[in-house]
């Protein structure tokens, strides 16, 4: 027994030993990779502390030292768009090659399902696939699962976006570069982290949530759920549940001999500590997010908020969003970076009454409100969603609308693009009383302000009895006044005021105006 031990121990010192000297680079830095052009460029990973490490990259050499933990990283000034290239790294007699590497764009793309969701899964999928011959276009899809901890190491590979493997694209982020290849022709590096069914603050450091007093209500609510987890409970219900599924699994086998077909019930999972969760505040942020910090990039895109639309704080979600881009501007270290998001788009029961609040409608406005952001852009989407499905598969008109931001105003591009130097729909920004009218001005209006269909909808007013009633309205340039026959004084004004929202308003590009309101009276909710 005890020569087994020292045997045992002697040969996990062993393994660790090795591990611990293997040159080892994350998994981001593989072959067909992109990296980020005119900025500093960034190599890291592990060797055995105090190895002398060698980077070659396109001619260049750059050297550095591991540390005690292993750690060691190099540096390489800023190179043009380009390649392909070749990158070694050696420690020793330790030695890596990554190939086929360029020089281009690189955006990181995150959110939950409608981020996640993959080309094959959106419009004109087949013409969309055989189409997709973008060499010049790859895609990292971040593998890793969430963490209570934050991680070093991540998981997943580069793919050359081609016809056979553009379907597990993310569609989104596919269309958005695309399209920026085409405009800036240069190579397009995208990488994809995103999880279906995920909320905003799982994306967000811990520290980060923490120092922002507005979300405390918010991660309280989480710390009390955790405080009250009784994993003896949770295991008595669970096996108490997995019996009756048990009994339900028998009784459906004896009615489907029978020849009755009926839906098999879900197997009953044991529930886990609330902190477990992917959900749970930093969770993601731990797995997914946190490995990848470093990496070179231009900028991010972001499609979420549908799960945060079904809970209690709907109404933080600008403070959640503001949150999450000042915590990963902050842990990169390049400066205000460019972020932009998709708004909610239009989903469910078609708008009947002037104002209809909900959780949906709280966090696209809180979507609108954080454009108060530096160096934020929108993609408004209220035209291009689906009432029955949440996962609207329209994502060529998002992804179009995103890179339109992106080449407006990160790119400088805006007079080269069809239409005009508009880099978003129309965006309320003040409004005035004039007797029984309130003037209304825009901005993002591009040569005018104008209708899709007949006469301005999708305005209300409401006088000081906070009453909402349809109103008429007429667009003129960047403005629209609107007014209404039931309210001779009107105080406020909201526009396309629901999940599904009747609204017409677009810019001369043909983009929606965002939904909004004028008015500061909370808002409900109601989901």
């Amino acid at each position: 027994m005890l020569k087994s031990f020292v045997f045992s121990t002697c040969t996990l010192i062993l393994f660790c030993s090795t591990a611990l000297a293997q040159l080892e680079l994350p998994t981001v830095f593989s072959d067909h990779m992109v990296l980020q052009r005119d900025q500093i460029i960034s190599i890291w990973g592990w060797a055995k502390p105090g190895d002398e490490i060698t980077c070659s990259f396109a001619g260049r050499n750059a050297r550095g030292t591991a540390a005690a933990d292993g750690k060691w990283s190099v540096e390489f000034e800023e190179f043009s768009a380009g390649g392909p290239h070749q990158l070694i790294a050696k420690a020793n007699e330790d030695s890596l090659t990554i190939n086929d590497i360029y020089v281009g764009e690189v955006w990181l793309c995150s959110g939950q399902s409608n981020m996640a969701m993959k080309v094959r899964s959106g419009n004109n999928s087949e013409a969309e696939l055989s189409a997709a011959n973008h060499p010049m276009i790859r895609m990292f899809n971040e593998a890793s699962a969430h963490a209570t901890e934050p991680q070093d190491r991540c998981r997943g590979d580069w793919q050359v976006c081609s016809p056979e493997t553009v379907g597990d694209f993310s569609a989104t982020a596919y269309f958005f570069g695309r399209r920026l290849q085409q405009e800036l022709n240069v190579p397009i590096g995208l990488i994809n982290s995103s999880v279906g069914g995920t909320a905003v603050e799982a994306w967000t450091s811990m520290p980060a949530q923490k120092a922002n007093d507005e979300l405390k209500p918010m991660l309280l609510d989480f710390q009390t759920k955790e405080e009250a987890y009784d994993p003896e409970a949770a295991k008595a219900r669970y096996e108490k549940a997995l019996a009756n599924w048990e009994k339900q699994q028998t009784a459906n086998k004896l009615q489907q001999k029978k020849g009755q077909k009926k839906r098999a019930p879900r197997r009953p999972s044991l529930p886990s500590n609330p902190s477990a969760d992917r959900n749970f505040p930093s969770n993601l942020f731990n797995g997914k997010i946190h490995p990848l910090i470093g990496y070179g990039i231009r900028g991010a895109i972001w499609y979420q908020g549908e799960r945060n639309s079904n809970g209690q704080f709907s109404n933080l979600y600008d403070e959640q969003l503001g949150t999450l881009i000042a915590d990963w501007r902050e842990r990169w270290g390049i400066g205000n970076f460019p972020f932009a998001w998709v708004q909610l788009p239009n989903f469910r029961t078609l708008q009947t009454e002037p104002s209809e609040p909900s959780g949906w409608v709280n966090v696209r406005d809180g979507m609108l409100r954080a454009l108060k952001i530096p160096h934020t852009g929108m993609a408004i989407t209220v035209d291009v969603g689906d009432a029955q499905n949440i996962h609207p598969k329209n994502k060529q008109a998002v992804g179009a609308r995103l890179a339109r931001w992106a080449l407006a105003d990160v790119y400088d591009m805006g007079e080269q693009l069809p239409g005009g130097d508009t880099a978003m729909g129309p965006l309320f920004q003040s409004a005035q009383p004039e007797g029984n009218r309130i003037n209304l001005k825009f901005t993002q209006s591009g040569m005018g302000l104008k209708s899709t269909d007949g006469a301005v909808q999708g305005f209300a007013v409401a006088g000081k009895d906070r009453i909402f009633h349809w109103a008429n309205a007429e667009a003129d340039g960047n403005k629209v006044s609107a007014w209404s026959d039931q309210v001779p004084n009107p105080v406020a004004v909201r526009y396309s005021w629901a999940s599904n929202p009747i609204g017409n308003l677009v810019n001369s590009v043909g983009i929606p105006a965002s939904p909004f309101r004028t008015d500061d009276w909370s808002a409900t909710n109601e989901n």
